[in-house]
């Protein structure tokens, strides 16, 4: 998967999901099974386990990398496996008054994440894994490295956040000169770059 440039989230997934599946079948190898054992393991995660169809094709996309990438079987079968239709839904949107409420409840660092989600459009982890460096104060813009899809990408950077932003910046370099002090590393590197 890291040959194939997957994320590390998608990795996860698809290690989670061939581990289950194994383990619902008895710890039996992959390779001893096929078509039926998918299908009764997929038809299992809709009909007992009941989960979301986004969650139902993670599964089934890890099986069909398990079987096709990692013990290079065809599959021929794997096209006659069901699979579970979007029902199509106009989307939950909070009105201003809800977001201000739901903020309200909120403090501190969880409090500031909140706002840069709302006020980018960020995604969790896109703003989980922001530095210092991907923040421009004076462009009002922040740069959003490797996305969804390992895509970069720049957005606006709301003015009402520039203070608050700052301040805990601030607070984060308090933090970081004790770590120095103390002798500990200040945050985590890729892999090769670590090394």
């Amino acid at each position: 998967m890291r040959y194939l440039h997957y994320s590390r989230r998608t990795e996860e997934a698809y290690v989670h999901w061939c581990r289950a599946f194994i383990r619902f079948h008895g710890i039996r190898h992959p390779a001893e099974m096929g078509g039926p054992e998918v299908e009764v393991y997929l038809s299992w995660l809709s009909n007992e386990r009941e989960v979301a169809v986004s969650t139902h094709r993670q599964a089934l996309s890890a099986l069909l990398f398990l079987y096709g990438k990692v013990l290079g079987m065809s599959l021929p079968w794997m096209a006659e496996i069901g699979r579970p239709q979007v029902k199509r839904r106009l989307p939950v949107v909070l009105s201003q008054a809800e977001v201000l409420a739901v903020l309200d409840h909120l403090e501190g660092t969880h409090r500031l994440l909140a706002q840069v989600l709302y006020g980018t459009g960020m995604r969790i982890t896109e703003a989980l894994q922001l530095r210092v460096k991907d923040l421009d104060f004076d462009h009002g813009a922040v740069i959003v490295r490797e996305g969804k899809g390992g895509k970069d990408r720049v957005v606006m950077l709301p003015q009402s956040l520039d203070q608050a932003l700052r301040q805990q910046l601030n607070a984060a370099r308090s933090i970081w000169m004790q770590d120095q002090e103390a002798g500990r590393s200040g945050v985590s590197m890729p892999d090769a770059l670590e090394r």
